[in-house]
């Protein structure tokens, strides 16, 4: 018995060895099935970037219309609060409130301090509205009043009796909250009023 060499590429082909041929073909294949892979990728990569972009393009438009939504409520709730300060009469010259957010910002020219006061009391109070920013000049300045915020119990009874010593002037500060109050017994927690001058 012995060793015997071969020559590895020669010979009957019975499944037992790759010719380099059959190398050469195989790795062809594999070349191009890698590449047909590799082309498959960038076809889901570019086809996911394009539903990305277009998800981008449909939110954008879809932020922007919700944008002009908001910004026409409040144009609207703007008009609305101007309008019912002229219901109110409250005579505010150039009279402009902006709402945006929850915050009413007036400007204008009042005549008087009371004036001012009442204006920026009756936007104060309106539902929706947590801060008001004023800019109203008043043409004959005086002393502001104190403000009240009304807290649950109080009447004002009470309050005429905390801020001006008796309660039997509450007109006082029924009056000096006109026309926003209608009524002595309506008032209700959270509300802002006017306190006259002693």
């Amino acid at each position: 018995m012995g060793v015997f060499d071969f020559v590895k590429e020669a010979g009957a082909k019975i499944g037992i060895g790759d010719s380099k041929a059959e190398k050469e073909e195989q790795a062809a294949a594999e070349a191009a099935a890698e590449a047909a892979r590799r082309e498959k990728a960038v076809a889901a990569t570019k086809e996911r970037v394009a539903e990305q972009k277009k998800r981008m393009k449909m939110r954008a438009a879809e932020e922007a219309r919700e944008e002009r939504a908001e910004k026409l409520e409040e144009s609207k709730r703007s008009a609305r609060l101007e309008a019912y300060v002229n219901k109110l009469d409250i005579e505010i010259k150039d009279l402009d409130i902006r709402f945006d957010d929850g915050t009413a910002t007036i400007t204008g020219e009042a005549a008087t301090q009371e004036m001012k006061e009442r204006c920026i009391l009756a936007v104060g109070n309106c539902h929706g509205v947590g801060t008001v920013n004023e800019s109203i000049t008043v043409a004959a300045p005086s002393a502001e009043s104190r403000l009240h915020v009304v807290e649950a119990g109080d009447t004002l009874w009470a309050i005429a009796t905390e801020y001006l010593g008796n309660g039997n002037r509450y007109p006082e500060v029924f009056e000096a909250n006109t026309p926003m109050l209608s009524d002595p017994d309506l008032i209700f927690p959270g509300q802002v009023l006017r306190i006259p001058a002693t």
